[in-house]
């Protein structure tokens, strides 16, 4: 009769513990980033109470006759698949779809990792979770590359930050200029460029017909000044240009003259310009160069980069995420505040871009809720009460039968 209370009792205890996880579950129905868990049981050792018998000439052989000494917990497993995404329209929350982790410095500088990809600025300017944990990636050097085979270290997005003005060193002309039209016909194009402090300077780009299958291209400021003196242009029969040689050619760069504060030289390059009937379609892409700046907001890519938006129109990268990937997620350790650290079984963290190395990409302005399903979760519910009552049934007959059995003495 002990044997059947105690194998009960450990009943009771691994249903209790079911209880444990499923209620854990459910409380965390609508946390951000949770991953559901679940029990495994699995039977304890067996007392033999006959040996079993290899089969012999004259006789079969036997089965062993064990009786079981009841049911322990086996292992509590994670449940890592992919939540609903939930849109919030926050430009700090990022969601991961597919595999992998945030990397954040928590609490003594411990690097810990997490699913919940809610973020906001501190004081500092750092990407921070609610708890202060500081969002971990590779910040950009002062021309926009990013490093990534360097360690991380924290992110942070500069708001005011500066850029300082960068002259205008190239421009371009592109598209068809109509054969069909008369010698005399002029087009220009306007272009906004930039001298050595970042003053912006109004040019056009004139191309005046002067023959058949000839041009001139020229660069002049809205003041009037000369720029780049005229230059010839020739296109042969089929409407290519032959002189300079396309179709793409840069013509001898130039250096403004009459602006002192326009030092460095500015290069026109023709892409593809041709000649054949038709319409007009010359553009004159933005040329480089941009003014004085100040950073205004910030998107974030699939990749994880973060591209700083600056008042002048620059988009330059600020940094970059840091994901990581294990080869058994389900070996992490929790930390609490939704955050895992590295455990025995989990495998070194693989830190590295969003998109390779089998990572996920990230998705800007959303956040990956609790992959918990209620309804399954309540049927657990129900089958870790009903496993707990039978075996506390079990216990109570039990009981009776040894009751039964010292009143034998009546």
């Amino acid at each position: 009769m002990l044997r059947s209370m105690f194998s009960a009792i450990s009943g009771l205890r691994a249903h209790q513990t079911k209880m444990d996880v499923t209620s854990n579950n459910i409380a965390n129905v609508n946390t951000v980033g949770f991953k559901g868990s679940q029990t495994v049981f699995q039977d304890t050792l067996s007392q033999v109470l006959r040996g079993g018998g290899q089969p012999a000439a004259d006789r079969g052989g036997t089965n062993p006759a064990q009786v079981g000494l009841g049911a322990k917990l086996a292992a509590i497993t994670t449940n890592f698949t992919q939540g609903a995404a939930q849109s919030t329209g926050r430009s700090t929350d990022f969601m991961i779809e597919g595999d992998g982790f945030f990397v954040v410095q928590g609490p003594g500088g411990e690097q810990l990792f997490t699913r919940a990809g809610s973020f906001d600025f501190d004081a500092n300017g750092n990407l921070v979770t609610p708890d202060g944990s500081i969002l971990q990636g590779w910040m950009a050097q002062p021309d926009g590359t990013v490093n990534a085979n360097g360690p991380v270290g924290p992110l942070s997005v500069p708001y005011g930050q500066m850029v300082n003005p960068t002259s205008t060193s190239a421009g371009s002309i592109k598209g068809n200029l109509p054969s069909d039209v008369p010698a005399g016909t002029d087009y220009q194009l306007g272009a906004d460029m930039y001298d050595s402090q970042g003053v912006l300077q109004k040019v056009a780009y004139n191309l005046s017909k002067t023959g058949d299958n000839t041009w001139d291209v020229s660069v002049v400021h809205a003041d009037g000044t000369v720029l780049m003196p005229a230059t010839g242009l020739v296109f042969d029969a089929a409407g290519n240009l032959t002189t300079p040689p396309g179709p793409d050619y840069a013509l001898a760069p130039f250096t403004p003259v009459g602006y002192p504060s326009w030092t460095n030289p500015v290069t026109m390059t023709l892409q593809g310009l041709t000649q054949f009937g038709g319409a007009n379609t010359l553009a004159a892409p933005k040329p480089d160069g941009y003014a004085l700046g100040s950073l205004q907001s910030f998107t974030l890519g699939n990749d994880g980069t973060i591209m700083g938006v600056f008042s002048n129109g620059l988009r330059q990268p600020l940094g970059q995420l840091a994901l990581a990937s294990f080869n058994n997620p389900g070996g992490l350790a929790k930390a609490g505040n939704s955050t895992y650290r590295v455990g025995d079984n989990s495998g070194a963290a693989m830190v590295g871009l969003a998109g390779q190395g089998g990572r996920g990409v990230l998705n800007a302005g959303a956040l990956e809720m609790s992959n918990v399903d209620l309804s399954e979760e309540f049927t657990g519910l129900i089958v870790a009460q009903r496993g707990f009552q039978a075996n506390s049934r079990v216990i109570t007959a039990s009981d009776e039968i040894l009751q039964d059995l010292v009143n034998l003495k009546r």
